[in-house]
């Protein structure tokens, strides 16, 4: 591991000299052409990262660690052991750990074992006809072959578009029609408590709505549990037929059998890697497209300076890996600097019970844990003073960040007191990112210096992410005001390099407000030490008598009632004042209050944090928040419904029951006060 260097210096060094600063973090990936240009700035739509460079991303997660012990420095870019420490020698050493709460199933792979599932599926697919620069979609459950069919098109260049699995077949069907894939992967099915989803059917269904008509193949993984579905491969249906017959269907082990496994092709440091799709405002999805020199560079950066976490220590990431944290920390990054990452199929409660998490960290030996800050208010709601938590050995755990929605300082608090009281060595960091950005942009850097925790702040921008926040004008807000928050261009490697297929969508949505920057669509501000607090989106503002309030504000104040396990703010429409708050809460397990004398409590509170102006005008209760299935709130959609307005179920709710209660709940309470248009408090 590198001497830890001082936060400030090496961020001024990275905005001032950001060629040599990427330049020297390069030096940690394997180069089959090292890159003698960093930053090709002209580069339209965006500046490019390495453009004359060459590499493979599956060779850098894996070949060079199960290689013999070496230590190269030179032309080949190999890192020196004063960055990673010697290459090789890892092929023995756990790569990955599948723990499925679902099935009670855990798997070891070792570096050298999963090297070899890696080139057997990427010579199958090679045997199939696909080349480098096609797309595959991958629409898996969190099973290790998700994360060997995503190294697997890396290792043969390429692009693989991961879909969360168990979206709805008009969701796959719009990326498949952007992406234009030639193989789809997926599985016999998705694991849920309670339920299981079938994913054939949806896929068949995806493949009937498409116009593209590239999809040559679709292999499924047979999973235990569902019904086996016969599959064959006949000859006349590979590359070379002269007959033209729709996808053909077959089954993963059928397809991989005698296999050569496949050498990893080196590709420009500007080729995509990965299509991640994101939803667009105009219903269209949005893919999101990331290079292979770039993303290398600025993950293996992150591990060691951010997380720092290094060769052979355990990282456990509770997102999926149909999110831009999974992909990042679950499959890449770990893998990249020889550290053994952890696949977890299972939730934060009731897979079995709010110990879920903490077992992990015991059974596995885990150094640092990533996961979201509303895992983390479902484990507080469901127990409140962590005790599943001290059932077990958590000495292992160095960090615990979040990120995915603001942690709030409630949040915080109980994880720093309750959760983690016996351990004041581990801190625990809120950071921020965007699918967009790929890594992050905000955070204490643990690897460079561990700096004070400022509870619902995200810290310090990261070295390479030049901040600023700015008024609808374009002007640079005063500290402590809040604005909207940009990142000046050129973004740093790692970030996205467009839009897949439209540029000029990438231009107008995030290059066009403000010229020279990237718009985030966040909103926030910074203190006078340089922690930037982000709000929530800028769309989530609510505008009330002339005052712009801040939601993520209010929800704050809001969280900190003793009461309160989550909340959400919404702003809706008012004739008098623009638009009023409205508190929609959840209560924490076991807990029985009055709803007229929580709504006074909690009308008192805003008043007393926010100020006067801020007036809580009403606040409701409810069993459950409606989330994503990467657990941000709904907001929009709240919104939406509570203003009356025509909604649709988003495509990616994780339980459209939430909502259509949701729905109700304030059906009824307008019914119950006539004459008055607001959503009323209503009981649990």
């Amino acid at each position: 591991m590198n001497a830890k260097q001082e936060y400030r210096p090496t961020y001024q060094t990275s905005l001032v000299d950001p060629s040599d600063f990427w330049r020297t973090a390069s030096r940690a990936i394997t180069w089959d052409i090292p890159p003698e240009t960093i930053l090709d700035s002209t580069a339209r739509p965006t500046a490019r990262w390495f453009p004359d460079a060459r590499l493979n991303t599956s060779y850098n997660a894996l070949d060079r660690h199960v290689r013999d012990l070496t230590t190269e420095v030179g032309s080949t870019g190999e890192e020196s052991s004063d960055d990673l420490g010697p290459i090789g020698g890892r092929a023995d050493q756990p790569a990955l750990i599948y723990d499925s709460a679902m099935t009670g199933a855990t798997l070891v792979y070792t570096y050298a074992e999963l090297l070899d599932e890696v080139a057997t599926f990427a010579g199958a697919m090679l045997r199939l006809g696909v080349r480098t620069g096609d797309r595959v979609v991958i629409y898996m459950p969190m099973i290790p072959e998700a994360v060997i069919a995503m190294l697997a098109c890396a290792r043969i260049g390429a692009v693989h578009s991961v879909v969360f699995g168990g979206f709805a077949a008009h969701e796959l069907a719009a990326r498949i029609d952007d992406a234009e894939p030639v193989l789809i992967i997926t599985a016999s099915g998705g694991l849920e408590p309670g339920k299981r989803i079938e994913y054939p059917p949806i896929v068949l269904n995806a493949l009937d709505q498409v116009e593209t008509t590239t999809t040559r193949h679709v292999v499924v993984k047979q999973r235990t549990g569902f019904a086996t579905i016969r599959f064959s491969l006949p000859t006349d249906h590979l590359p070379g037929s002269s007959q033209t017959v729709a996808a053909q269907w077959l089954d993963w082990e059928d397809m991989i059998r005698d296999a050569e496994p496949a050498d990893p092709v080196p590709v420009a440091a500007t080729d995509p890697l990965y299509i991640l799709y994101t939803s667009g405002t105009t219903g269209k999805p949005k893919g999101v497209v990331r290079d292979n020199g770039g993303h290398a560079v600025a993950l293996s950066w992150s591990m060691r300076n951010i997380y720092d976490l290094g060769p052979g220590q355990v990282m456990l990431t509770t997102s999926d890996i149909g999110w831009v944290v999974g992909h990042s920390y679950i499959v890449y990054a770990p893998l990249l600097v020889g550290a053994t990452t952890v696949l977890y199929e299972g939730k934060p409660v009731g897979t079995p019970d709010a110990g879920a998490y903490w077992r992990l960290v015991e059974q596995h030996g885990v150094h640092v844990m990533f996961t979201a800050p509303t895992a983390l208010r479902a484990i507080r709601r469901a127990d409140p003073e962590a005790a599943a938590a001290h059932r077990h050995d958590l000495s292992s755990l160095r960090a615990l960040f979040c990120a995915g929605e603001r942690l709030d300082p409630a949040t915080y608090e109980w994880a720093r007191e309750t959760l983690l009281g016996d351990r004041p060595e581990c801190p625990v960091v809120d950071h921020w990112w965007q699918t967009e950005t790929g890594w992050p942009i905000c955070a204490d850097p643990l690897g460079l210096q561990e700096l004070p925790i400022k509870p619902g702040s995200a810290s310090v921008p990261v070295p390479g992410f030049r901040l600023r926040v700015l008024d609808y004008e374009g002007d640079a807000v005063p500290t402590g005001t809040e604005g909207n928050i940009v990142i000046g261009l050129p973004m740093p490697p790692g970030a996205l390099t467009g839009l897949w297929g439209d540029d000029e969508r990438f231009a107008r949505s995030y290059l066009s407000t403000y010229p020279g920057h990237y718009l985030t669509g966040d909103s926030g501000y910074f203190d006078e030490d340089g922690y930037l607090y982000v709000l929530g989106r800028s769309d989530d503002v609510i505008n009330m008598a002339g005052h712009r309030l801040s939601a993520g504000g209010i929800e704050g104040a809001v969280a900190g009632h003793a009461a309160v396990a989550e909340c959400a703010v919404i702003g809706i429409p008012d004739e008098l004042k623009g638009q009023r708050p409205i508190a929609y809460v959840v209560l924490k397990a076991d807990v029985e209050v009055d709803p007229a004398l929580l709504r006074q409590e909690l009308i008192a509170r805003v008043r007393d944090q926010i100020g006067a102006i801020a007036t809580l005008h009403d606040v409701v209760v409810l069993q459950a928040l409606p989330k994503t299935r990467s657990g941000k709130i709904l907001r929009r959609t709240i919104r939406q419904i509570a203003s009356g307005e025509v909604w649709e179920m988003p495509a990616t709710i994780e339980d459209p029951a939430v909502l259509l209660a949701l729905e109700d709940q304030l059906r009824v309470a307008r019914a119950d006060a006539p004459g008055e248009e607001h959503a009323g408090a209503a009981p649990s």
